[in-house]
């Protein structure tokens, strides 16, 4: 997998990336407001939920394998 290439990161890693700040602010409103996000906007636990629910989490794991390739790039 190559996320960054001659200093631009690919379209898989920021759509990760928007993934994640998606999943980020909804757990910011949870916590602050007890106001799920998703939820108010597709329904509690729907389908649409749930697959937006997986690819967050997805997006995460891919983002944790690409912060560690990061860091193994830099040390070459």
């Amino acid at each position: 997998m190559e996320q960054v290439n001659r200093g631009r990161i690919s379209g898989l890693t920021w759509a990760a990336i928007a993934l994640v700040v998606i999943g980020a602010i909804n757990w910011g409103l949870l916590g602050l407001f007890d106001f799920n996000l998703v939820s108010a906007i597709f329904g509690p636990l729907s389908v649409i939920s749930r697959i937006i629910y997986v690819l967050v989490g997805l997006a995460g794991l891919y983002l944790l394998y690409a912060a560690t390739q990061l860091e193994r790039r830099a040390r070459v």
